[in-house]
């Protein structure tokens, strides 16, 4: 298995905008999740990277909701609810978070591995995880194949399989409640409305859905109690020699039965 870590600083975009068709897998993404928003609950929803910091939370209940993304992509929103640090040491404390957006932080992170485990440390117990990514078994991951497309971005960068991701959160103690795959496109150029290009789309979405371009898996944090369990043995009692007559005693009885004799 290869490495998770990156071996030279990622380039992580600022807006959507910065990627290609990114207005188009912001709005599959947004779509995808609207159904998921209304069945959190909690207090706190914390949203790592400027690219979650867009997506639209408004139908969740949860109205205290904070961006944690770099300084350099904070300046960029201009928000009074963006903490400025580092996507991998996360300012807050130990289970604090209801529910926890990482969309598309992974690859464009130093340490991905990493990153979902400090989500997984300030996520409080049966919290939330929503991960999204670039799938790289896809039309889109294609493009890090091709020579002048894959030092572009986002092809330059590492993309992580969704079993890949799935196998670390369930290290994790983490359930796995959805998975789903969409925008079956390569993402290159503007995106077509031609009818052949619909049919084949929707043809994907039944028939390939492990093909879409954008995963997003959904997640919630198990965390077992500890219950004692009473040992089933008992514990002896001390152990206590037995008195045996000394010596002494035996040549006493012995001496005054002579004695009387």
């Amino acid at each position: 298995m290869k490495p998770a870590l990156a071996f030279r600083q990622p380039h992580y975009p600022k807006s959507w905008q910065e990627l290609p068709n990114g207005d188009k897998v912001l709005s599959a993404i947004e779509e995808k999740l609207y159904p998921w928003w209304q069945k959190f609950f909690g207090y706190h929803l914390l949203k790592v990277g400027a690219l979650s910091h867009d997506v639209n939370t408004h139908d969740s209940p949860i109205k205290h909701q904070v961006t944690c993304c770099s300084s350099k992509s904070c300046a960029s929103k201009k928000q009074s609810s963006c903490i400025v640090a580092e996507l991998d040491d996360l300012p807050l404390l130990e289970h604090s978070v209801d529910v926890c957006l990482l969309s598309h932080t992974l690859e464009f992170s130093l340490d991905p591995h990493h990153v979902i485990r400090e989500a997984n440390r300030v996520l409080i117990p049966n919290g939330y995880l929503i991960i999204t990514g670039f799938n790289p078994f896809s039309l889109a991951g294609l493009n890090r194949a091709i020579p002048y497309r894959k030092k572009q971005t986002p092809w330059n960068e590492h993309f992580f399989s969704p079993m890949r991701v799935k196998d670390w959160l369930h290290l994790m103690g983490f359930e796995i409640l959805s998975d789903e795959r969409c925008l079956h496109s390569s993402l290159v150029g503007k995106m077509s409305d031609h009818k052949l290009v619909n049919s084949w789309r929707k043809f994907a979405s039944n028939y390939l859905t492990s093909l879409g371009s954008v995963y997003i898996i959904i997640a919630k944090k198990r965390v077992l109690p500890l219950t004692p369990i009473k040992p089933k043995w008992q514990i002896r009692a001390k152990f206590n020699p037995v008195k045996v007559p000394s010596m002494n005693v035996h040549s006493r009885d012995k001496s005054n039965k002579k004695a009387t004799s």
